[in-house]
């Protein structure tokens, strides 16, 4: 029974029933007609998953819990964040042909390159902004579809015949400039992560830079470690 109420409440958290604070333990009682064991064993299970936050003397809030990408794989945006249970969604921020800055001609090994900048959403907030860069005959290939919904690395594997094989990538923190703090909405105060990823096919070519800025509030990169001893 703990389970299925947790599941409900859940599903309910994530569709914005509840934007802060959660019934009590009472009116939950009342609501579903369950035992008050019954209750704290499902709020109990959503505190150890980080979907509720216990505040002593007042109340279980909806936690703030950020996205959280596992490194080690070359996953999507939208696999990330429909692995949270959550809407994607994306806005096409600028797209065009550029030659500066020199540092990412010279990694894509051209002297021109394509740039996708999109403003990504998960539940419609927020979370990142990702600007892209490709040799320019790949940019232009990726240009003729619809960059609001279409997900960059299915069409270059799928239409572009393109292997992603490896990334190298760098996470950092900054403070995000006017333009970048409007778009994710929040102060000019406030640390953002960047993340900078090479991406090579196969035959060790670059195929992509990109450049992430993502909400620290809302976003954390995970990697699970061991330690061998020899």
């Amino acid at each position: 029974m703990h389970v299925q109420l947790k599941e409900i409440l859940k599903n309910e958290i994530i569709q914005g029933d509840f934007k802060q604070k959660v019934p009590s333990e009472r009116e939950l009682m009342d609501r579903f007609s369950v035992s008050r064991s019954t209750v704290r064993q499902a709020i109990s299970d959503l505190v150890a998953e980080g979907v509720l936050e216990k505040v002593h003397g007042k109340g279980t809030f909806v936690s703030r819990r950020p996205v959280e990408e596992w490194l080690g794989n070359i996953c999507t945006y939208n696999e990330i964040i429909e692995e949270m249970g959550m809407k994607p969604s994306t806005r096409l921020l600028y797209q065009g042909k550029e030659s500066s800055p020199g540092e990412i001609a010279k990694t894509l090994g051209v002297d021109e390159f394509y740039v996708i900048e999109r403003l990504r959403f998960a539940d419609d907030k927020p979370i990142a902004i990702e600007r892209q860069c490709y040799p320019v005959e790949i940019g232009f290939e990726l240009a003729k579809h619809d960059l609001n919904d279409a997900v960059l690395y299915d069409l270059l594997e799928l239409n572009l015949g393109i292997k992603l094989w490896e990334a190298e990538q760098i996470i950092s923190s900054t403070l995000p400039t006017r333009e970048e703090a409007e778009h994710l909405d929040i102060p000019r105060s406030t640390c953002v992560m960047v993340a900078e990823r090479i991406i090579y096919d196969p035959e060790g070519t670059a195929v992509e830079y990109l450049r992430g800025v993502f909400r620290a509030d809302m976003y954390a990169f995970r990697i699970k470690l061991d330690r061998r001893r020899g």
